[in-house]
């Protein structure tokens, strides 16, 4: 059911309440059980992590077999070279309610290791089974790669994504959060595959003899390092976008739930299926495909995820200062937590005179109050969940354990990021007693 929150929180501020202990009353009234074995977090991550080790053994096996051993070691030594680079562009643009990094972890560990594996074998099955129905290898290679591949490796991938929305809710929130698991899935799915292309094409001009600039390595990692390290993270985005659209959606907005990732997983394909094929529109239709399709699709998307990070910001600004009036914040923190430069100075001025660990600190309240803000508007919007009041009072809380040890940082980046210094009343705003009726909609001082 639906939650509309009140004009500001009804509950004063109070020091954070102890944890509740990790079991449950027993319903026939014996006192407390504990859960079930397969219950406990531990069970699930040991379970999850072996799944993913004996994926990852699997696929080095597989591709060692293809490559070889030298060849496995320089497609490695290639193939990583713009992990870095993408990873960090996501985690850049996950900076205003930054996930945990278990969470880019097992998405990049599912990509390179469970998605890549299920890839591999499905795709040698089905085109192994085209070329003995059809006695035409070559032509299977083309459908496989067509038809076969774009579905079977974006089913791969979204399955991760699916994973995290479902188990993981509190951390996939928005179109954000969907653009970045995808995209360090694909990320860690697109090295994989670089390692087995890389190597294959090393292990080809091993057997030609040609070296240099001619060679297959050389075109090889020009087209897939250089040109297109953002092919797969494209494609897989589009279905992050469709599950962060369905993380906006309302409960009761069942069919829009579970249509809209479905489309987005659909369009992945597609595009997929369009890039794969773009080899067979003639000698340049590859370079056609990337100048008039792919560059302007990425281009458009990359827009599109940096507005989506803006609108987050915005919604900072305008849901805080509820909690302002309520006395759970201070009159700066709306400004401060909804401005990129502010929040980076509060970091630094907190790391820098009370240590890494205030600046962590500040870090963790700046992501608690984005979340709250956000968990607000939906609730304002009608889309916050039945476990709105608890869920607001779990990160008040978070906040309360940390206002003392982040208040000098952030009043420090207040005065020195606004226009002229922050002060009291700033911007025509001054914010009222504890207990002030103040209707909702006059909050935002803050609006440009």
């Amino acid at each position: 059911m639906a939650t509309f929150p009140p004009p500001y929180p009804q509950y004063s501020p109070q020091p954070p309440q102890p944890p509740r202990p990790p079991y449950s009353p027993d319903p026939a009234g014996h006192g407390l059980r504990h859960p079930h074995w397969w219950q406990r977090r531990w069970v699930r991550y040991a379970a999850l992590s072996t799944l993913l080790a004996l994926s990852g053994l699997v696929i080095l096996a597989l591709v060692r077999q293809q490559t070889g051993t030298e060849g496995f070691l320089v497609g490695l030594g290639l193939a990583v070279l713009p992990v870095p680079l993408l990873v960090g562009a996501f985690r850049w643009l996950d900076r205003v309610q930054p996930g945990p990094w278990r969470n880019l972890l097992f998405a990049f560990a599912w990509g390179a290791c469970a998605a890549a594996l299920i890839a591999i074998v499905a795709n040698s099955f089905a085109t192994r089974w085209i070329a003995t129905a059809t006695a035409d290898p070559s032509s299977a290679d083309t459908l496989g790669a067509t038809l076969i591949a774009p579905v079977v490796e974006e089913s791969a991938k979204a399955a991760a994504v699916l994973l995290v929305f479902l188990f993981r809710q509190r951390d996939f929130t928005g179109i954000v959060d969907g653009v970045v698991i995808a995209g360090v899935t694909a990320t860690g799915f697109a090295f994989t595959e670089n390692i087995l292309y890389l190597g294959t094409a090393f292990g080809t001009d091993q057997l030609t003899g040609d070296s240099g600039i001619a060679s297959v390595t050389a075109a090889t990692f020009f087209v897939r390092i250089v040109l297109s390290p953002f092919a797969h993270p494209l494609f897989t985005v589009l279905t992050g976008i469709g599950f962060g659209i369905a993380a906006l959606s309302g409960e009761r907005q069942r069919a829009r739930r579970v249509l809209v990732p479905v489309a987005g997983l659909l369009l992945a394909m597609s595009m997929h299926a369009f890039w794969n094929g773009s080899s067979t529109f003639g000698q340049y239709g590859f370079f056609a495909v990337y100048g008039m399709f792919m560059v302007p699709a990425f281009g458009l998307l990359t827009w599109l995820a940096v507005w989506t990070r803006q609108r987050e910001l915005r919604a900072v600004r305008e849901e805080l200062p509820a909690y302002v009036y309520a006395g759970w914040l201070g009159a700066a923190e709306p400004f401060v937590l909804g401005s990129m430069r502010a929040r980076q100075m509060a970091r630094e001025y907190a790391a820098y005179h009370f240590g890494k660990a205030a600046g962590r600190a500040v870090a963790e309240y700046e992501g608690y109050s984005t979340t709250l803000a956000l968990l607000r508007r939906r609730g304002r919007r009608g889309r916050a969940g039945a476990d709105f009041v608890a869920r607001e009072r779990e990160l008040l809380t978070e906040l309360w354990s940390r206002r003392e040890l982040v208040r000098p940082a952030l009043e420090y980046a207040a005065r020195t990021a606004a226009p002229g210094g922050w002060r009291p009343g700033y911007a025509g705003y001054a914010p009222p007693a504890y207990g002030a009726a103040v209707p909702y909609p006059a909050y935002n001082p803050y609006r440009s």
